[in-house]
């Protein structure tokens, strides 16, 4: 797994992600408009520089404006988040962080329904049959 400051981001860094990742595209007043607390516009604008030079977002210029977008597809960026969780808190082992979301939420009968469909789904890519 790769641990190049590119893929590690700070909370604030996160959060603005998170907002244009939900946008599609942003500027920085979208980002700061959508903020819990009110960081100050220099704030986000200096840190979506800082995530342009970490290769998460791209801009381009509309008026005086730059407006930013994610770099890499959200599906990718969740997989990388989920690597680094794992890695970080449970010694890189999915069953491990299953049992921890087990142990802290009640899950729905339609819930635990899907996930024992994408077990036995799971359990079928790894016959010999399946390749």
């Amino acid at each position: 797994m790769s641990r190049t400051p590119h893929t590690r981001l700070s909370r604030r860094e996160r959060e603005i992600m998170e907002i244009v990742y939900r946008l599609g595209e942003a500027s920085v007043a979208d980002v700061v408009g959508r903020m819990e607390h009110d960081p100050g516009y220099d704030s986000v604008r200096v840190t979506l520089g800082i995530l342009g030079k970490k290769g998460q977002v791209k801009h381009r210029r509309e008026g005086r404006h730059y407006i930013y977008s994610p770099t890499v597809p959200h599906e990718t960026a969740s997989r990388t988040a989920i690597r680094n969780v794992l890695h970080t808190f449970f010694r890189g082992s999915p069953s491990r962080a299953i049992l921890a979301l087990l142990g802290i939420s009640r899950l729905s009968r339609e819930e635990l329904d899907e996930i024992a469909k994408w077990i036995e789904e799971e359990r079928k890519s790894h016959e010999p049959d399946a390749r």
